[in-house]
């Protein structure tokens, strides 16, 4: 599950670290955060996501990493949500920086199945957390 999650976060990456100015644009049609903060984002969001990405592909510092990705995930679901129930449709800017030219209908439609698949990862991210939850030493160790 964890190198599945981190492939995730590893692919969508690295369309953002290529063009932090598209992403940046994608960030400002959210019409969440404030302008000052746009670019900033932009240039470290995609960034953290590698990084947590790839520590669970590579299996180190997994449930800090996984902590990383409920994070991140719970704010895409936020900020899709609060979009959504504004009826503004927007490009998720997931997996690519680029808008596809859809339909208001579409792009609602779109927005819907990313609510879905984001919150389908944050119960793979549970599980993971749930893996490496630490273990209350045992009775038998305790006592040695």
């Amino acid at each position: 599950m964890q190198i599945a999650l981190g492939a995730v976060f590893v692919a969508s990456a690295l369309p953002k670290i290529s063009d932090p100015p598209a992403f940046a644009h994608m960030i400002y049609n959210y019409r969440l955060v404030p302008g000052g903060l746009i670019n900033g984002m932009a240039l470290v969001m995609p960034w953290v996501e590698l990084v947590a990405g790839a520590t669970l592909i590579l299996g180190v510092w997994k449930r800090e990493a996984a902590l990383v990705v409920g994070a991140l995930l719970l704010v895409f679901v936020v900020a899709l949500g609060v979009n959504l129930a504004r009826g503004h449709a927007v490009d998720c800017g997931c997996f690519s920086v680029r808008s596809a030219g859809k339909t208001h209908d579409e792009m609602l439609s779109d927005m819907r199945w990313v609510l879905i698949r984001d919150v389908g990862l944050l119960l793979l991210t549970a599980q993971v957390l749930s893996a490496t939850a630490p273990r209350a030493a045992s009775r038998w160790t305790a006592g040695r």
